[in-house]
């Protein structure tokens, strides 16, 4: 089961430029899908980062439950997936070597449901017979694909996706999107930036835009308000 996940006055600047994020402070709740919406440059990605512990604020902090997760990274991460903006996979590991990987520094492994548990995600993705080449074969889609099989193997309680429906193909997307929502409405806590909205937004349970006016809380619409995504 997820704990909330809390943003306290959370701020991010680059160097002596102008803030990113300013002043941010809201809640995302177990059970629930968050989608981040604006403009490249509106700080969804490194909201995320944040979220991810793949950046530091300038002011601020991120908790998950009580844990403030860049003092105690480890134990935060051990229960969140991760799609990237850009492919980071190893690319000397076939796509079942890393997910076996995962599983086990999670452990979550045993020889008998582990290669079941691989199986079942990566066919689930359509992450063919070349799931046993080595992921820097693979194309953007393959690799999108691993990806999001690398988020969800491990049965996180968080998953924090940046554009997650990148590169892939209908089926795949379809898949994905199903994949969200059933971990979802299992307790899962997911935060999703994406500008392929119209696949996602019917899941969402909140919609925030960031980027506009630099906005310090964002703008926020609920499941099923009308709001131009862009």
């Amino acid at each position: 089961m997820a704990d909330t996940l809390t943003l306290d006055a959370l701020s991010k600047r680059y160097g002596d430029g102008p803030p990113v994020l300013s002043d941010l402070s809201r809640s995302f709740d177990p059970g629930t899908l968050t989608l981040l919406v604006g403009p490249n440059g509106a700080g969804k990605t490194t909201l995320l980062r944040l979220l991810a512990v793949q950046a530091y604020p300038t002011d601020g902090a991120v908790r998950y439950g009580e844990i403030d997760v860049h003092d105690d990274p480890y134990r935060y991460l051990q229960r969140v997936g991760l799609v990237h903006a850009g492919p980071e996979l190893p690319e000397h590991l076939t796509a079942v070597e890393l997910l076996e990987w995962i599983l086990r520094s999670r452990g979550h492994w045993t020889e008998d449901e582990g290669p079941a548990r691989i199986a079942a995600v990566l066919d689930r993705l359509r992450l063919d017979e070349r799931r046993e080449n080595l992921i820097g074969t693979y194309s953007s889609g393959m690799t999108q694909k691993a990806q999001v099989a690398a988020a969800f193997v491990a049965e996180p309680a968080v998953v924090l996706m940046d554009e997650p429906l990148r590169s892939l193909d209908t089926a795949t997307t379809e898949a994905t999107v199903d994949l969200i929502d059933e971990f979802v409405a299992d307790g899962g806590l997911a935060v999703v930036a994406s500008h392929l909205t119209d696949a996602l937004r019917p899941l969402a349970d909140e919609v925030v835009r960031l980027g506009e006016e630099r906005a310090e809380n964002g703008s926020v619409s609920s499941r099923g308000a009308a709001q131009d995504p862009r």
